[in-house]
């Protein structure tokens, strides 16, 4: 699913029209990178944890050349997905 349908269905479902349900989407979207921008965690109960995590420095190699290159420290999103996220994907079968 690509964003554009995600607003489809938002609006379908939520009554609301295909803008107000862009402008919706748009604004989640836009507080949970803010919150990631200031270091902080988004947590959606049942449905998982945005966060950001470190990356040391470290070397590594041009593939082209072979030549050793230094790749400095960063940070990185990342998504925990929460137990009814999981339990919804992976269904225990009886």
């Amino acid at each position: 699913m690509k964003k554009g349908e995600l607003i489809a269905e938002f609006a379908k479902r939520t009554e609301m029209s295909g803008t107000a349900a862009n402008s919706a989407v748009n604004t989640i979207i836009e507080i949970i990178t803010e919150r990631l921008k200031k270091g902080d965690t988004v947590g959606i109960t049942g449905f998982g944890t945005f966060s950001v995590t470190k990356r040391a420095a470290r070397k590594g190699r041009n593939p082209a050349t072979g030549e050793v290159i230094k790749i400095g420290a960063s940070k990185t999103p990342r998504f925990s997905a929460g137990a009814t996220l999981k339990a919804a994907v992976n269904p225990r079968k009886k």
